[in-house]
């Protein structure tokens, strides 16, 4: 007997918070952009909520300290998080997200497993339909995503990593 292949999905959303707020004050796009808390000029005490790609480049990241992300880039845009309207538009992209799941969980404001298992027959099948979702999330919410496709939760995680932004 031949267990039935498994299509699961990874959706990582390409550095959520800068993102909704580049979409939304499209002045900041192509500047560091570093979410967290008030950086005081290199004083502030607390840390990194996330950062654009281009405040990656020169190497802040998640969960350092906001002193070190201002002396790595003192000339980056720097804003207090908002979760309501990261809120907003994390439900909006599930919503989109989750019509294409037999089953669907949410990991967080911005990631989530679906299972399309039933849904498409083959790999091929697979990415055709992946790329039908991130285009439709591009399309509604003017953001971009990775997904990762595999025969698990693991696999999937690993691929939506692979090739991002945008994988």
């Amino acid at each position: 007997m031949s267990e039935k292949k498994r299509f699961i999905f990874h959706l990582d959303m390409d550095h959520f918070y800068t993102a909704v707020e580049e979409r939304e004050r499209p002045e900041i796009r192509g500047v560091s952009v570093i979410v967290g808390s008030d950086p005081k000029e290199g004083k502030g005490r607390g840390v990194v909520s996330t950062s654009n790609y281009e405040a990656r480049k020169l190497g802040v990241r998640s969960g350092m300290p906001i002193s070190m992300a201002w002396r790595m880039c003192p000339k980056g845009v720097y804003l207090p998080p908002n979760f309501p309207l990261y809120i907003r538009v994390s439900k909006e992209i599930m919503r989109i997200v989750r019509k294409y799941a037999v089953k669907f969980e949410q990991w967080g404001i911005d990631e989530a497993f679906l299972d399309v298992t039933g849904r498409v027959a083959d790999w091929v099948e697979a990415e055709k339909l992946a790329r039908q979702i991130k285009q439709e999330i591009k399309d509604k919410e003017h953001l971009t995503a990775s997904i990762g496709v595999g025969p698990n939760n693991l696999i999937a995680k690993v691929a939506s990593d692979f090739k991002k932004p945008d994988g």
